[in-house]
């Protein structure tokens, strides 16, 4: 059996967003084109499939995570730095609104389950639909 440990990470993550993106099950909302992705962004990003890419990285990280994670470990996971101008920098969260959305979106469509007082992990057809890309991009970087 193939994991997502066994794969490149970018090519996982563009082949699920495709799949995420076909099955129509994941949807931004109004509100995400105008979004940035943490207080310390500037800008709003730039792709315009970024919500799906955002989605299919999610799966990934609670794929690779051996207990339950919660939304606010994962807003530290897509944290970064930001810069004060002249002040030095500091470490802010990433977005716990978009993060908590495509967790709902995900755990609509079926992908993942929550733990009560824990957090999300896969469900069966999440784990399969990982496992299952996995195994077509190892074809692929195999031939």
């Amino acid at each position: 059996m193939v994991s997502a440990k066994e794969v490149p990470a970018d090519k996982l993550i563009a082949k699920l967003a495709e799949r995420l993106k076909k099955s129509q099950k994941i949807e931004p909302p109004s509100w995400a084109m105008y979004a940035k992705t943490g207080v310390f962004k500037e800008k709003p990003p730039v792709e315009q499939d970024w919500w799906y890419i955002r989605a299919a990285s999610l799966l990934r990280k609670i794929s690779l995570a051996d207990e339950p994670l919660g939304v606010g470990t994962l807003r530290t996971m897509y944290g970064g730095k930001k810069r004060n101008g002249n002040r030095p920098p500091h470490f802010r969260k990433g977005s716990g609104s978009i993060i908590r959305t495509i967790l709902q979106q995900l755990e609509q469509a079926g992908f993942i389950v929550t733990i009560s007082g824990k957090g999300r992990k896969l469900s069966p057809s999440g784990q399969s639909l990982v496992d299952n890309v996995a195994k077509e991009i190892l074809k692929e970087i195999s031939q």
